[in-house]
């Protein structure tokens, strides 16, 4: 006799966050689960990045419930899984009267009851590594949190493995139908499937994301030497009010905007905006670039680190040495995420946002009632 052909109540494709959010919801159930992934160990979007699960600045109703709901996931998960949160809450530096007007408007919103507003005296005494000569004032975020992923999403597997799911690395899915998927090692057999490839957008159902106008964003990041202060927040600036919908969407967006596009335009041109949170070692890790194409080039641009540093320079001064470069790539689309079922007890789910370790644990959770037919309050632990 051959060896049988194992069976799980749920297989999922891909080991990112996407996936491993949807692991964790269905565990919560009691379902026996398999992740499935072509690489050895975590390499792509869920580990380039920030690390930073952001709550203020999503774009209101849904996607602001989701991050809230992950970010108390991740608070959850931190200590079982030995995942250190390395940092607390936000600091939104408004350099200019115009970008002041958006945040104290977002303030005035349902998603401004976590924050307070600080003028320049205020940002001076609680944060003296930020320039407040410069700035017009600050939003202040108790609402969100920061781990590192390069080990968080590794740690966040290690402990999944240890509560029952089975991992297959280093295996290649070609194919998947209701009840099976078709693997480099095999059939492997489930009574459900669901599938988070990420920025793979060619290998399984294709055209699914075609049809929804799915593209890849490639970003540029960088980590700098410690700068010999500690920053007890992320630090974000202007350019992030006309980026980030929660702010962008709001009436009073539209004159920083058009300061930017004088004052700024080739960082918009370059999608830059700045982000900065800082490791335990004291380095800082900043960015962020946005360029958008079928298949990113895989090269870091001088010219593009450049308009980062400049962003980050009128925010601290002079920045720290470069120490680490890298670039990521994550799928993307004018939607929060992608989820449709191609096949029969089949999900296909997506993160078209840039905002997987933010929002993904929510996500799955719904997407977990809705293919078993429960509520999401069922899956709260």
């Amino acid at each position: 006799m051959g060896t049988p052909t194992p069976h799980y109540d749920l297989a999922i494709v891909g080991a990112g966050i996407v996936g491993l959010a949807h692991a964790l919801a269905a565990i919560r159930i009691g379902k026996r689960v398999i992740i499935i992934d072509r690489d050895a160990q975590a390499n792509g979007a869920s580990i380039r990045n920030f690390g930073f699960v952001t709550v203020t600045g999503q774009q209101a109703g849904a996607v602001w419930r989701r991050a809230r709901r992950s970010r108390d996931v991740w608070a959850q998960i931190a200590g079982p899984a030995c995942i250190a949160i390395e940092q607390t809450g936000l600091v939104m530096v408004a350099r200019r009267p115009e970008a002041l007007a958006v945040v104290e408007a977002f303030f005035a919103t349902e998603m401004g009851h976590d924050c307070a507003l600080l003028n320049p005296t205020e940002v001076d005494e609680r944060y003296p590594m930020l320039r407040p000569a410069r700035c017009a004032g600050a939003l202040v975020s108790n609402a969100d949190l920061r781990v590192e992923s390069r080990t968080a999403i590794p740690a966040l597997a290690a402990w999944l493995g240890q509560q029952g799911v089975v991992f297959q690395r280093s295996t290649a899915v070609h194919h998947v139908e209701t009840g099976r998927v078709e693997t480099s090692r095999g059939t492997i057999c489930a009574d459900a499937i669901i599938v988070c490839p990420g920025d793979d957008l060619t290998t399984l159902f294709p055209t699914r994301f075609a049809e929804a106008g799915v593209t890849r964003c490639k970003l540029q990041m960088l980590r700098l030497a410690a700068p010999g202060w500690r920053l007890p927040s992320a630090v974000m600036s202007d350019l992030g009010l006309v980026r980030y919908l929660g702010y962008a969407e709001l009436p009073q967006a539209g004159a920083i905007k058009a300061v930017l596009e004088r004052e700024q335009p080739a960082h918009l041109a370059n999608g830059v905006h700045l982000i900065v949170v800082q490791s335990a070692d004291g380095s800082l890790i900043v960015g962020d670039s946005h360029h958008y194409a079928a298949t990113p080039d895989p090269f870091a641009s001088a010219e593009v680190e450049a308009l980062i540093l400049d962003e980050f320079a009128a925010i601290f001064g002079a920045p720290p040495p470069v120490i680490d470069r890298w670039t990521g790539s994550y799928a993307s689309a004018a939607r929060h995420s992608l989820v449709t079922t191609p096949a029969r007890d089949v999900r296909l789910v997506t993160v078209t946002s840039g905002t997987g370790a933010s929002t993904s644990f929510a996500l799955a959770e719904e997407v977990i009632a809705e293919l078993y037919g429960i509520t999401t309050e069922a899956l709260v632990a």
